[in-house]
């Protein structure tokens, strides 16, 4: 098992940020590398990317302004497994290199996982009225193929909103 470490740094349109990674992601050291995740579909569907790319290309991310990172670096087989003491320390780390990285956009793909972290039980889908690290928040359904509420196009349109949303910022 590999730990994820985030990708990105200075400059990103948007920083997605994951729960943690699944069993597969930390098999083959790349994020959201569980068959069946929709991670990738979506960033291509919102218009993030100009295909779609596969999870040992996370490390072209950079390359297109977004970074990933994860509240928990602890690979489990469902983000259930993963204790609210968890999140609410990957939320205050999370916090320290949106700071130093300055994202436009901070995109939390997983509304109960933010509902815990942050201790916002009324958080819903979209932008949040708390910034993280002094940047907008914006929070999306979890593209986990075990997440069954979300088809493929309301990823694309939901993703896509953040990303019209990111873009506005300067």
């Amino acid at each position: 098992m590999r730990q994820l470490g985030p990708i990105g740094g200075p400059g990103l349109r948007v920083l997605f940020v994951g729960i943690n990674p699944s069993l597969r992601s930390a098999e083959v050291g790349h994020h959201f590398a569980r068959p069946g995740n929709r991670f990738w579909a979506a960033l291509h569907g919102a218009g993030f990317t100009p295909r779609t790319l596969a999870p040992q290309d996370d490390g072209l991310l950079p390359a297109f302004g977004i970074g990933v990172t994860n509240f928990v670096s602890r690979a489990t087989r469902s983000a259930a497994e993963l204790t609210a003491d968890e999140l609410r320390a990957g939320a205050a780390a999370l916090e320290a290199t949106v700071r130093t990285w300055e994202p436009r956009l901070v995109a939390v793909v997983g509304v109960v996982a933010y509902r815990v972290a942050f201790r916002r039980p009324a958080a819903d889908v979209g932008l949040q009225r708390e910034q993280v690290g002094g940047r907008p928040v914006w929070v999306l359904p979890n593209p986990s193929g075990l997440n069954a509420h979300y088809k493929p196009a309301d990823f694309a349109r939901l993703y896509a909103e953040a990303r019209r949303y990111a873009m506005s910022l300067e």
